[in-house]
């Protein structure tokens, strides 16, 4: 991939995912504080493109740089390392260019070096060495043992306080005339394996949706926001996955910000409840 060489224009291809947790907290740093003299995140997020109210939206937030990056990570195709080094030079922050770039391209080599590893083919052993590719199978309780992987409609991404809504979610999509079948991971993924490795499989390979239950709850969990943002990270064009947000009950917190720009399915309103599952089952049923 091209973006594994070293040259500047290369950084253009590059998605901003392959910014790691270090470099996005000094950002954070540099951007967060209101500075008079200094282009800020405000600013910051103006040359991305953001209109005034995304932008009031975000001053309410606690970290409204972070907010910033996971927003137009969602809903820009151009959100790459590249266009980022270029609004922060535009704005003329070339002190922090300047800083971070050492990490930046550190990143950027660990990023491309991890797509080299999963282009390269697998060691084949000639005993067992096939020509037909096989999937990954023993991950799930209904996986043929003759290599047939079980194949989901959706995949819901949820926290274990919001596992009630979860069993309704199963009665009324699973046990009615929907017939649909979701991976509810505590149900349907066999113990003993890697978290994230099978996470990454379902979601990618086995499951055509992916329904985000939405809580307080859900905003504080590593394994949700790690779900979220692969599946968001799939190339839509190869994939086509789509995410659907699902409201069950009152928040306290701020809906995220990264799923804002999706069509959400609100179960709290009273007069929408009637159509709630109708909607849902339909959506999932799609192809």
């Amino acid at each position: 991939m091209a973006c594994c060489d070293k040259s500047e224009t290369d950084l253009w291809t590059v998605p901003l995912i392959a910014l790691n947790v270090s470099v996005r907290k000094k950002l954070e740093l540099y951007l967060n504080p209101r500075n008079m003299v200094a282009a800020d995140w405000m600013v910051v997020a103006e040359t991305m493109g953001f209109n005034y109210l995304e932008i009031q939206n975000y001053e309410a937030t606690n970290n409204p740089t972070r907010k910033v990056l996971e927003g137009w990570q969602a809903r820009s195709t151009d959100a790459s390392v590249g266009k980022l080094l270029s609004v922060l030079t535009e704005v003329e922050r070339k002190d922090i260019v300047e800083d971070l770039r050492p990490l930046i391209d550190e990143d950027v080599r660990k990023y491309c070096e991890s797509l080299k590893k999963k282009s390269e083919p697998p060691v084949q052993v000639n005993d067992i060495d096939s020509c037909v590719p096989r999937d990954r199978v023993g991950l799930t309780l209904e996986d043929d043992p003759d290599g047939a992987p079980e194949l989901f409609d959706a995949f819901i991404c949820y926290c274990q306080s919001d596992f009630e809504f979860v069993h309704e979610m199963i009665r009324q999509l699973e046990q009615t005339d929907y017939k649909l079948k979701l991976c509810v991971f505590d149900r349907d993924v066999l113990p003993g394996s890697c978290v994230w490795t099978i996470t990454s499989e379902l979601i990618e390979r086995r499951c055509k949706r992916m329904v985000v239950v939405i809580s307080d709850e859900y905003l504080d969990s590593d394994a949700c926001d790690f779900q979220t943002k692969f599946a968001l990270s799939l190339c839509p064009g190869a994939r086509n996955k789509r995410l659907i947000p699902v409201i069950y009950k009152s928040m306290a917190k701020p809906f995220p910000s990264i799923l804002r720009f999706l069509t959400i399915c609100d179960y709290t309103r009273p007069c929408t409840q009637a159509w709630f599952w109708v909607r849902l089952a339909k959506a999932l049923s799609q192809p």
